[in-house]
């Protein structure tokens, strides 16, 4: 697993970070600039001690989210067993697409509201 970057290496303007010449609030996901994610988010997480930051892309795009009761359901007992490399589960883990793909797109205690396609 990367080791991120210290948030106090970061240039900060106002509340935002600046971060690969683009300025950030942290743990809020944006559009991704990736072809292939629908968002984005420069995730923080504490390691050794030390507040660090990782950008994360998450969610496929062409395929749905939050769509049905049932595709919810689903897709959130699914995710709940994804490990990493290392064998932890994910759904915890900020630095995981994961962890945000559920949170953002597949929240537990909302209603089914997101597209069929996208």
């Amino acid at each position: 697993m990367s080791a991120g970057k210290n948030v106090k290496d970061l240039k900060k303007v106002g509340k935002l970070y600046e971060y690969r010449g683009r300025l950030w609030e942290l743990n809020k996901p944006v559009k991704s600039d990736a072809k292939s994610k629908k968002m984005m988010v420069l995730a923080t997480k504490i390691v050794d001690g030390e507040k660090r930051v990782k950008l994360v892309h998450f969610g496929a795009v062409g395929y749905g989210h939050n769509y049905s009761a049932e595709a919810k359901k689903n897709y959130l007992s699914r995710s709940a067993g994804i490990r990493n490399k290392a064998g932890e589960l994910t759904k915890n883990d900020p630095w995981s697409a994961n962890y945000w793909a559920r949170k953002i797109l597949w929240p537990a205690r909302k209603p089914p509201t997101g597209p069929k396609k996208t």
